[in-house]
This record gives structure tokens, sequence and C-alpha cells, in this order.
């Protein structure tokens, strides 16, 4: 318990004072006065003051905000900012007295800092712990049909055999594995653990594609193994916990991860019996996967299949990378992060995801205690996520967010001149009443899911 109220409030501490602390730093280099930082919305916890600048923190614990000259809300969106300033104000210092790029610049930065911090997680873990590597080179099963010509010989691989070496070179992680693989001369030997006698593969020299086709056909062995288990979903409904480990599913032996994905993928709306490793004793549970459906689904998933809301955790080492490495391992998670959540978004607006999956602060505290307790990679990678959540969520082009203080300001360069503040002043109390509903939405599917 204390530790996950420990992991939410850092979690949420972070990402708010950091998006703020943005728009704070931007604002005073522009020279618009700043009226008051605040922490959460409402009446102050704890106030002080600095110089012209409010400081406060506030007992609304659901996001934050830089009161700034010239943008002093009125009516329902003034009372949750806390009301007027004592502060005077100075009109020469306003908001909209600065150039139309220098406000742009204020309104950005809070998804701006967000998306760097993010990218500064991901490279400092790779830097400082090194880069994530999987822990095996056992192979679960060879997609036989995919092997190129002069490599049929890997399809002799049984499920569990472990590769020691490429050409003389020792592999110890899949990566490892991949990469002499993807770098093979033509006449290339594989040594299997327990096999006498290498296996060898003929590959046309500087043919890439059929090096990357021997890399993709093997599939790692990895243990069923319980990472995250999202709350209301069929996994936590049947009592699944991170770190559990199925060895039977449907009355069959479950050897790998791959297999019992298979076996929920076919057993969707059906009882699926399972026996956990739970510590030194096993478990009996039963989980009903739910029914998705996906026209894109790719061989082997089916178009209607099960899920029952776990991510693995697989086996893991870290390795050291060099600075340019981890720089490099920082941008490509970012970006692969905000194409994700980009991707999320998108399938909600279109209809193509339920709106049951939208999640709140109490959704945000379970998920922070579970990544607290698999460790403080976990930890760091979630905060990353989040801040990249919370970054293309206040891109949305809602008033009140950052995206509708854009559109406004986009509409203005067009325009010539600004919208009137009568209008801005309605739009941002339709785009309070958005976000409220929004808000409404997410905390009473987080207490719904203690019932489904």
């Amino acid at each position: 318990m204390l530790l996950t109220l420990a992991a939410f409030a850092i979690v949420l501490g972070v990402l708010i004072f950091v998006h703020e602390l943005g728009h704070f730093l931007v604002a005073k280099a522009v020279g618009i006065q700043v009226l008051r930082f605040s922490l959460g919305f409402g009446r102050p916890l704890i106030a002080w003051r600095r110089g012209e600048t409010e400081y406060w923190v506030s007992w609304i614990p659901l996001g934050g905000y830089v009161k700034m000259a010239g943008l002093e809300e009125e009516g329902m969106v003034g009372e949750l900012e806390g009301g007027k300033a004592e502060v005077a104000i100075d009109p020469e210092r306003s908001f909209d007295r600065k150039p139309l790029a220098a406000r742009m610049a204020v309104i950005l930065a809070g998804v701006a800092m967000n998306i760097f911090l993010a990218f500064a997680i991901y490279t400092g873990v790779a830097a400082i712990i090194g880069a994530p590597r999987l822990a095996t080179t056992q192979v679960d099963s060879v997609e036989a049909s995919m092997l190129p010509a002069g490599a049929e010989q890997l399809a002799a691989l049984r499920h569990g055999e472990q590769i020691v070496r490429v050409n003389r070179d020792s592999v110890r992680t899949w990566q490892d594995l991949v990469d002499r693989l993807l770098a093979a001369p033509p006449e290339t030997r594989i040594e299997v653990a327990g096999r006498p006698e290498p296996i060898a593969i003929h590959l046309a020299p500087h043919d890439t594609g059929a090096r990357a086709a021997v890399a993709r056909s093997l599939t790692p062995l990895m243990p069923a193994k319980i990472g995250i288990v999202y709350p209301g979903q069929p996994a936590a409904k049947a009592g699944l916990m991170p770190g559990d480990v199925i060895v039977r599913a449907g009355g069959d032996t479950v050897r790998s991860w791959n297999e019992m994905l298979r076996k929920i993928w076919y057993s969707p709306g059906r009882r699926l019996a399972l026996t956990v490793r739970r510590g030194d004793s096993l478990t009996h549970l039963t989980v009903v996967p739910e029914l998705h459906t996906d026209a894109d689904s790719l061989p082997p998933r089916p178009r209607r299949y099960g899920l029952i809301g776990a991510l693995q955790d697989p086996p893991t080492v870290r390795e050291p990378v060099n600075f340019v490495t981890a720089v490099s391992n920082g941008v490509e998670q970012t970006i692969g992060q905000i194409g994700a959540v980009v991707s999320s978004v998108k399938r909600l607006v279109v209809g193509e995801a339920s709106i049951r999956e939208v999640g709140g602060p109490i959704l945000i505290y379970q998920m922070s205690g579970q990544v607290a307790r698999l460790g403080i990679d976990w930890f760091l990678n979630f905060l990353a996520f989040f801040s990249v959540s919370l970054a293309v969520l206040n891109l949305l082009p809602i008033p009140v967010l950052d995206g509708g203080h854009a559109m406004f300001l986009i509409v203005e360069g067009i325009r010539r001149k600004p919208l009137t503040p009568q209008l801005r002043l309605r739009l941002t109390r339709v785009g309070m009443l958005v976000v409220m509903a929004i808000m409404a939405l997410a905390l009473s599917n987080d207490v719904l899911r203690f019932f489904r």
C-alpha cells in the first residue's frame, strides 16, 4: 500500500511538475508575467510567493497550471484555477502582447518537456544500467516456410534447444544471435548445445533479405511469466498476479509464452482452466478470455481471438552501451511510444476501441504500484510512457488543453487577428465541460473495473 502510494505520487507529481515547468520557464524567458505556478487545482494546501509569482500546491491533484497575465480565466475555469491572483498585473507583459511565435512556444513548452523527459529516461536508463536484452538463446519454434534457400537445415531445431555459438562466436542473448545472423558470411555454422555437429547454412553473398528471413524464422523460448495485470481485465478477475508463471492451460502443459498465447487466442468467451506457479506452490485459476476482432490480424493470431489483459515479464539482462547508442535508443523508444499513444487515441475516436478502456487516476494508481514492484526499470519505463501519453493527450484540440490554445493561435495566424476574448471564453468553458466529461468517464471506468 505504501509503495503504491509513493509510486503514484512520484508519477503524478513528476509529470505534472515537468509539464508546467516547461510553460513556466518559456513564459519567463519571453517576458510574460507569471502570476501563479500551481501543482493541482482548486484552493491551495501550501502557498508562498517569490517575487511576482505565487507558488501553490493545491488540493485537487489531477493536474496543474501556470496562470499568466492576460490568461486569467473567469467563471468555472477561474475557480478551478483557484481564483484571481493577488499580484498586480502589468498589462505590457501580458500573454496577448507577445508575438505569435513566442506565445506558441509557451503553449507547446509543456508538451515538449514531457517528450524530452521520456527521451531522457530512455536514454539515461540505457546509458547507466544498459540496454535490455532478451536473456535466452533457446528456440521455441522455427517457421520453416520463412527459411530461405540454403537455410533449410534450421528447420531441424527442436523446442528448447539452445544455440550457443555462431561461427565460433558465443551468443548469450537473443540480440547477440540476431546480430550474428544478420552479419553471417555465406558459409555459416550454428552450434547447438547437445548436438555433436553444428548446423550448416549456405546464404548468397550480400543477400541481407535472406539473413533477415533466417532471424525472423526463429522464435525465442520465453517462460509464460506474467508481468503487468491490467485492472478489470479477465486476468485480474481470475486472480492472476505479477510474477505468476502459467504451467498448464486447458489441461495441457504450457512450455512457453507463445504456447500460452495460442491457448488464450483460441479460447475467446470460454472458461480456460489455468495452473499457475506462484512462489513455491501451485494455484488453480479459471480465466475467460475476452473476445476481440481485428481485421488486420497477422498469422498466427486469428481474426477473432481472446485476450486476458496481461503483459509478460520476459527474462532480460542489461548490456552496457555507449552514449551514442543510448541516445539512439532513447530517440527510437520515444518515437515508438508517441506512435503507440496516437494509434490508441485514433482507435478510440473512430470507434475501433471501447471507451471502457479509458482510465483515470485510480488506474494510474494501480499500475504505478505494479510496475514499482516489478523493478526500477519497469517503473522508469512506465513513467516515460505516461509522460508521452500526457504530451499527446494535451495536444488534443480541446480548449483548456494545450492543443486548444495552440488552435486559437493557429486561427489567429490565419485570420491575422485574434479571436475575441468573449468567444475564447465561451469556447474555453465548452472545452472545460468536455474535459470534465472525459474525467468523469475515466473515473467511472476505474470504479466499474472493481465490479466487472
